[in-house]
């Protein structure tokens, strides 16, 4: 497997890791959008969130939690984004799950934009049934 995420938690290749415990470890993003960037990476390699079973994606959220609060008690951004890939579709270029801390800052320059789009009520009552159902 040619992981660069297996890679960086194998020691194989170097990386600015801040944290790391038996599930997981955190790195300093080497291409960051704001300083304090930050990975949370699961040690064992599941590709996205479809993988991820329950157990680690609590223990991935408790320490994205802690490295948020180190970051805001550091770093005093303005606020903090949880950002998070899943497939190509989503913008997933590394194909090993990992969940993006991002420092903001007021007048930063990073882009993450979201639409409001509108839908008809008959558009939210359908996928609501359809989510639903797979629960």
């Amino acid at each position: 497997m040619d992981c660069i995420f297996c890679k960086i938690v194998n020691n194989e290749v170097d990386a600015y890791k801040i944290y790391e415990d038996d599930d997981c470890i955190v790195i300093l993003d080497k291409f960051p959008n704001n300083i304090g960037h930050s990975l949370v990476i699961p040690k064992k390699h599941v590709q996205n969130i479809f993988e991820l079973d329950d157990d680690l994606a609590g223990k991935i959220l408790k320490v994205a939690a802690k490295i948020s609060n180190a970051i805001q008690k550091s770093l005093k951004p303005d606020g903090i984004h949880l950002l998070q890939n899943n497939n190509k579709g989503a913008n997933q270029t590394v194909n090993h799950f990992h969940m993006h801390i991002i420092p903001r800052y007021f007048g930063d320059t990073v882009e993450i934009k979201w639409v409001n789009n509108k839908f008809s009520d008959e558009d939210f009552n359908l996928t609501f049934e359809k989510i639903k159902n797979c629960l």
